[in-house]
C-alpha cells in the first residue's frame, strides 16, 4: 500500500536510529573524553601566559648568574659560557634570550640603575632632610649602602672597564646624586655660593664612593665599622659649615 514502509526501509531506518543512539550513548558514557576535550579547551588560552612566565623566570635566572660572574671576574673577563654554567643551563639556552654578553650587561645594568634611582629617591625623602645632621646621615646613607651591599654587581658594572651602554646612565646617576646633595646643602647653608655648593657636594660624593669600596670589601662587624667611620668622617667634615638643624 502506498505510504507503508517496506521491510528493507524499516531495517535501514532502525539501523540508522541505533547507530545514532549508540553514538550518543558512547559520548555520554565516556566523560573522560568529554572532560579532556573541555580541559584542553580551557587551558589553551593560558598557554602563552605560561610560556611568558617561564621566559621571565629564565631571564631572571640568567641575570642573577651574570651578576655573580661579573662580581667575581669583572665584565671584561666574563663569558657567556661562564654565565650559562653559573645558571645551570646550556649556552644554547642562554642564546635563546640574549645574543651576547653585552646584551646581558645592558639588561642587568638597566634594571639595577632603575632600582638605584628608586633607592636614592627613598633616601632623599623630604622628611629625612628635616632631621638633625647625624640622623640625616643615617637616613640617607643606610639605604644607599644597603642597596650596594645587596647588589654588588651594580658597583662592578658601574665602575668596571669596557662595560657597554652603561657610561651615560652612570653619569646621569652621578649628576642626579650631586643635584640631590646640593639641594640638601642649600637648605642648611642658604648663604653658600653655587661654587661652594658644587665643591662640597663633589667632596661628599667622593668620600662616599671611596668608603664604599672598603665597605663592600668587608662583611659583618668589619663592614659595620667602616660604615660608622664613613658617617664620622662626613659628620666632622660638615659640622663646621652646617647647623645641626636645618631651617624650616
Amino acid at each position: 500500500m502506498p505510504g507503508t514502509p517496506t521491510g528493507k526501509n524499516i531495517e535501514k531506518g532502525t539501523k540508522g536510529s541505533t547507530a545514532t543512539t549508540s553514538s550518543t550513548a558512547t559520548t555520554s558514557a565516556n566523560p573522560r573524553t568529554s572532560s579532556a576535550g573541555a580541559k584542553s579547551s580551557a587551558t589553551t588560552p593560558t598557554t602563552p601566559r605560561r610560556r611568558q612566565a617561564r621566559g621571565e623566570r629564565r631571564i631572571s635566572q640568567l641575570l642573577a648568574a651574570a651578576a655573580g660572574v661579573f662580581c667575581r671576574t669583572g665584565y671584561a673577563a666574563a663569558s657567556t659560557n661562564a654565565i650559562a654554567r653559573e645558571a645551570g643551563v646550556s649556552p644554547g639556552t642562554l642564546y635563546q634570550y640574549f645574543p651576547n654578553k653585552e646584551a646581558i650587561a645592558i639588561e642587568l645594568g638597566g634594571q639595577l640603575l632603575q632600582r638605584a634611582h628608586e633607592t636614592h629617591g627613598q633616601a632623599f625623602r623630604p622628611e629625612n632632610l628635616q632631621r638633625p645632621l647625624p640622623e640625616l646621615l643615617d637616613a640617607v646613607l643606610d639605604p644607599v649602602i644597603a642597596f650596594n651591599c645587596e647588589n654588588p654587581a651594580f658597583w662592578a658594572l658601574m665602575h668596571g672597564t669596557g662595560v657597554p651602554g652603561i657610561a651615560q646612565e652612570h653619569e646621569e646617576l652621578h649628576e642626579g646624586l650631586l643635584t640631590r646633595i646640593e639641594a640638601v646643602l642649600r637648605d642648611f647653608c642658604p648663604g653658600a655660593t653655587a661654587h661652594e655648593l658644587a665643591h662640597v657636594s663633589n667632596m661628599i660624593l667622593g668620600i662616599f664612593k671611596s668608603s664604599l669600596d672598603l665597605i663592600l670589601a668587608h662583611e659583618g662587624d668589619e663592614r659595620a665599622a667602616y660604615t660608622a667611620e664613613l658617617k664620622t668622617v662626613l659628620l666632622r667634615y660638615l659640622e663646621p659649615m652646617l647647623t645641626t638643624t636645618p631651617p624650616r
